[in-house]
């Protein structure tokens, strides 16, 4: 017999993706879902798949996955997103560990990163492991503003080989949306770590990060698709610094 999983999903206004989220877990133990505010019907969906749902406001990434990892009944936690999928190679895999025992504290998992309805294999995006599965009480998230990272204190940690898939952005116009608010909470994050805005930042740092994925991460391998993302990715980081020296100003 198994031990108990539990998946954690932290949502809002996700109701185009996360029903084939939750049908990917649906052979989970126990679905917690911390909504922040949904006004398209993510609860009601998520109910429907016998998810607990709780209405939380926003903390942030790292805290809100971390108070949703508390609410769960454990002994071990599967943390999604929204928009990412368990495939059935991965429910194999994570079901076999939890039948074999293991004295790992988490398992890391490739994720399968889709732009624009496309797998995106070069870039920097794949293979693009993260720990995902882990014991209850034996790993946090780092309490960042946006970039959160689980972080696992005894260092146990092995790789699955089953893939999470990941559909990151649908649109163009999907990816702009957001990027702003990304770009906003990284320069918060940023003022909070004590950094400034340099001329150097807004002069250099776009076009390295153009250059590190579309040639150094052979983003260029994807073929438009990679030029676009890449290009994307040099204004994402502009935006960011832009926003950190507007907070700049504002501190006078």
């Amino acid at each position: 017999m198994r031990e108990r999983l539990s998946v954690a999903i932290v949502a809002r206004d996700a109701a185009e993706q996360i029903e084939a989220c939750l049908a990917s877990v649906a052979w989970a133990d126990e679905i917690v879902v911390s909504d922040s505010g949904s006004r398209d019907g993510t609860p009601a969906i998520c109910r429907a798949y016998g998810a607990r749902v709780f209405l939380d406001d926003w903390l942030g990434y790292g805290a809100q996955k971390n108070r949703c990892v508390e609410r769960v009944a454990g002994p071990w936690v599967l943390s999604l997103d929204s928009d990412e999928r368990v495939t059935p190679e991965l429910r194999v895999e994570i079901e076999k560990v939890l039948a074999d025992g293991t004295d790992q504290d988490a398992f890391a998992v490739p994720r399968r990163n889709y732009f624009l309805g496309r797998w995106v294999r070069h870039g920097g995006w794949s293979p693009d492991y993260c720990p995902r599965l882990f014991r209850k009480g034996r790993a946090r998230f780092s309490e960042r503003l946006v970039h959160e990272a689980l972080e696992v204190p005894s260092g146990r940690v092995r790789r699955l080989q089953g893939a999470l898939e990941h559909f990151t952005y649908a649109s163009i116009s999907d990816y702009l949306e957001r990027m702003d608010r990304y770009a906003a909470l990284g320069a918060a994050q940023l003022q909070a770590e004590g950094r400034r805005a340099r001329v150097a930042d807004l002069l250099v740092r776009p076009p390295l990060t153009f250059l590190r994925m579309l040639i150094l991460r052979q983003g260029w391998r994807d073929g438009m698709l990679g030029v676009v993302l890449a290009g994307l990715y040099g204004c994402a980081t502009l935006v960011k610094y832009a926003r950190l020296w507007e907070l700049g100003r504002e501190e006078g």
